[in-house]
């Protein structure tokens, strides 16, 4: 054990790791800005100092959106389109590459013609970047309102131009198809919803005869209602977040019975731990969108200038993922503390040593984070003649992959490793890969901190979301993997319903386990219990 665990002093837990809730959405994004989790070799959670490295890199081919990789070819994202130049000189082009523009010129490029529909990538790269500037019901207008010119025109064309209203219309659909699969949660307001229905009765218009339009425009209707309601019950049934033990002065007065059940009383194999854990993260991280994500990015543009956005998307989906974080951090904390015994407690850190590795292998990087950012708080870091037992050198080569140095430079080169296995992979075991989330969020928010959303001439710098939509890309494709592995409902149970120990209450475990030290835990100790038996 290093020495600067062995020296660890009584120490604040750090915010990444309190169980409490933030409740208010702007709070909360400030919370995954700021107070992310970092683990140095031998040291507690710290506040992370995170660089973005290598952005903006030279656009050539960017993966489709997945849920429609069955319907692209290879097409690049951002090549001009041989009959753009003549629709709107504005966007400007790097190397063929789409830079920046006006944002009424990115969304002319974003409704198709008679002879033009846009690349898939643009699609998805404006319709994710687009809330930052304008609402999504406002862009729904204003699409609307180039269609409906467009339709206008071709009716009042020749006989060759008004045959083509058919072909218009059928790719006019197809864009609204791809905008409410992608993004449902932007039509569950009233006037995006009133917008959409606007456009789709100006579309039928264009095939009145057999209703072909009309019957798929009732489908992708119906398929974005189902959509928004499968959200809506899910956000109902969510579970309740867990609030942490508060018997404190329990605690005090006597350790747990060693009836009382345990992690390894429900599970002594760390594989099999670790796939439960894996097969939580993957339902968690499902119920995040591409949206919520750039709500970062919205949530800090109305910080900067002092606005209070009220109709912002509630960011639950990354708050409960965030708070999943917390609790896992928290649950290793407290089935170490809780253990009475010294032989038994050190056999309960070099299991979690092993779990930790088995997600590593697996590509479970965020509950790895999880586990070695819970035996790094302070009252576990602590203990010191219960690290003196443990055969550290596994926990050396974890803490090794989570240097926070040179910007996680042994993380980023693991995960890098993970999404190459995963690109080439034929089994669902080898394409799981799941991010350190706080890092992964940290990654957008510098992205967006160090790159204008506008050009000094106004253009908006669509370079910068390219990029951001890069990585959401990438994110969404490792969580639409499919979990390989049964669910142990026993042991997931407990994951996720065990109690756990409030900050107080592992100091006073820790305290009961190994006494303090030096004066300064002596202290510490002294103000816990006489503030907690005041309370009882």
């Amino acid at each position: 054990m290093s020495a600067v665990r062995n020296s660890c002093q009584v120490k604040e837990i750090s915010a990444v790791a309190s169980v409490k809730q933030t409740r208010n959405p702007l709070q909360f994004t400030q919370r995954l800005w700021y107070s992310g989790t970092a683990v140095a070799k031998g040291r507690e959670v710290q506040t992370l100092n995170l660089r973005v490295v290598s952005v903006l890199r030279q656009q050539e081919t960017m993966p489709q959106t997945p849920i429609f990789s069955s319907m692209l070819g290879s097409s690049c994202s951002g090549q001009v389109q041989p009959d753009m130049g003549e629709r709107c000189v504005d966007p400007v082009y790097q190397d063929g590459n789409l830079v920046s523009g006006s944002l009424e010129a990115l969304i002319e490029r974003l409704v198709p013609t008679m002879d033009y529909y846009p690349d898939r990538t643009y699609i998805f790269t404006f319709l994710l970047s687009s809330r930052v500037f304008i609402h999504p019901h406002e862009l729904l207008a204003k699409v609307g309102q180039i269609c409906i010119k467009q339709k206008q025109q071709l009716e009042t064309g020749t006989e060759a131009e008004k045959a083509k209203l058919k072909s218009f219309a059928a790719k006019i659909i197809q864009l609204l198809k791809e905008w409410t699969e992608t993004f449902p949660y932007d039509f569950q307001d009233e006037k995006s919803m009133k917008e959409l229905k606007e456009i789709a009765h100006r579309i039928t218009q264009c095939d009145e005869e057999n209703g072909t339009v009309k019957k798929i425009i009732s489908q992708m209707t119906q398929n974005l209602l189902m959509a928004l309601s499968a959200r809506s019950q899910y956000q109902e049934i969510r579970e309740k977040f867990r609030q942490p033990v508060t018997d404190k002065g329990t605690i005090l007065k006597t350790k747990p019975q060693s009836t009382q059940k345990d992690i390894l009383s429900v599970c002594c194999d760390p594989l099999i731990l670790a796939q439960q854990l894996t097969y939580i993260e993957l339902e968690r991280v499902s119920n995040i969108y591409p949206e919520d994500l750039m709500q970062i990015v919205s949530h800090m543009d109305s910080l900067d200038n002092h606005k209070c956005r009220s109709d912002v998307t509630k960011t639950y989906n990354l708050e409960a993922y965030d708070n999943w974080f917390n609790c896992l951090s928290m649950l290793v904390a407290t089935e170490i503390c809780r253990v009475v015994k010294k032989k038994q407690r050190t056999r309960m850190v070099e299991f979690f040593i092993d779990v930790a590795r088995e997600c590593f292998n697996i590509g479970n990087f965020n509950s790895m984070m999880a586990i070695i950012s819970g035996m790094n708080l302070s009252p576990v870091a602590r203990l010191k003649k219960t690290w003196s037992k443990v055969k550290t050198a596994k926990f050396d080569v974890l803490e090794h992959h989570m240097d926070p140095s040179s910007n996680f430079c042994n993380y980023r080169t693991a995960l890098q490793g993970a999404a190459q296995r995963s690109q080439s992979a034929n089994s669902s075991r080898e394409k799981i890969v799941i991010p350190v989330f706080n890092l992964f969020i940290k990654d957008i928010y510098f992205l967006h901190k160090i790159h204008t959303n506008r050009l000094p001439n106004g253009q908006i710098n669509f370079k910068k979301f390219w990029e951001i939509s890069r990585q959401i890309h990438d994110f969404l494709t490792w969580k639409q993997v499919e979990c390989p592995f049964e669910k142990d409902k026993k042991i997931q149970t407990y994951l996720l319903t065990a109690p756990i120990y409030s900050e107080e209450a592992l100091f006073i475990a820790s305290f009961e386990s190994e006494g303090p030290e030096n004066h300064m835990e002596k202290d510490s100790w002294k103000t816990l219990r006489t503030t907690l038996l005041n309370r009882a």
